[in-house]
């Protein structure tokens, strides 16, 4: 891969959009190698570019390997116009988000962020997913910085609860977000509990982690950092849960629970999913890679219930019932 000047992410002088497309292409590649060393197949590099000369993007995939059935790393860094149902619906978040001052009422922005999902074979290794990304609308007679903010996080989606597992996964984003305040751990991880929750089923779609968006109440350069901080927790937080569940042995039955979670995980992100709805009516949109995150397969059993008191029951009831992983 091409060499990352790692140390300009730090560099103030450089705008805040430069920082964070180093630190995403930064990201990617630290933690696609990392998946790398667990694998006998290696990422496709697909790089894709936006219509009407509005950016582009990297997406990574892993597809049947021999640990990951499926895998998707995948970085955009996207320019362009707002319609006005879009610029609509952010306002009502930003109110330093200007009205547009162009005829057709769409407000220039730009877009950078990096997004995965990491589906095992072993369903006794967790499915996770993690997104960071930073937004900024411009002004349209001054080209000069008119709103800006970050969003992401991460969470881990298990067929099996271990629970020590996901202690370590909570663990690893507290101290991430406690080095900038200890508030924002509990914050985060109340807000993904109710970000990710399947409300036609009544249950949360994994075991939590952290979550926050439209996020601009600190200074962009601490933002940044805290950001930054996030990633680097994601390495920790998951590979050593893999490496423990890999080669565990599982059978049929536990296998097709697998592919019933991960048909919950499906319906969230296409019914619910605020980043799926906004990359599939974005004009330019790239669709393989805002399916990335799909399984390559999953399965819907007719009203199907775990036996009481069976592991699987176990999980469901952690789902319905969000549990506090940590002490805030």
């Amino acid at each position: 891969m091409k060499a990352i000047d790692v140390q300009s992410i730090h560099d103030t002088s450089r705008p805040m959009r430069e920082r964070m497309e180093t630190l995403v292409r930064w990201k990617q590649q630290q933690i696609t190698e990392s998946i790398e060393q667990l694998e006998t197949s290696t990422f496709h590099i697909d790089e894709w570019t936006r219509g009407n000369g509005g950016g582009g993007g990297q997406t990574m995939v892993l597809q049947n390997g021999s640990v990951f059935e499926k895998g998707g790393v995948n970085i955009s860094v996207v320019h362009g116009k707002l319609p006005p149902q879009a610029v609509a619906r952010m306002r009502a978040d930003h109110q330093n988000l200007k009205p547009s001052s162009l005829g057709d009422g769409s407000v220039p922005f730009f877009a950078c962020g990096l997004s995965l999902v990491i589906h095992p074979h072993n369903p006794h290794a967790p499915t996770t997913h993690a997104n960071y990304r930073y937004f900024e609308t411009l002004d349209a007679e001054t080209g000069e910085v008119a709103a800006w903010w970050f969003g992401g996080g991460a969470d881990l989606t298990p067929s099996y609860l271990y629970e020590e597992d996901v202690v370590n996964f909570h663990q690893c984003h507290k101290d991430a977000l406690d080095k900038y305040d200890k508030e924002l751990y509990p914050k985060y991880k109340k807000w993904c509990d109710e970000y990710f929750y399947i409300k036609h089923r009544g249950e949360t779609r994994g075991v939590g982690g952290i979550f926050f968006d439209d996020m601009d109440s600190m200074p962009a350069d601490t933002l940044l950092h805290l950001v930054e901080s996030c990633f680097d927790a994601f390495i920790p937080s998951y590979i050593p849960l893999v490496v423990k569940h890999k080669d565990d042995p599982f059978t049929d039955d536990q296998k097709q629970w697998q592919q019933i979670r991960r048909g919950r995980y499906v319906e969230f992100n296409l019914v619910l999913d605020r980043g799926t709805q906004f990359g599939l009516s974005t004009p330019g949109l790239r669709v393989e890679s805002i399916l990335m995150s799909l399984p390559a397969t999953a399965s819907w059993l007719y009203d199907h219930h775990p036996e009481e008191g069976t592991e699987e029951a176990k999980l469901v009831e952690v789902l319905q019932t969000p549990r506090d992983w940590i002490a805030a």
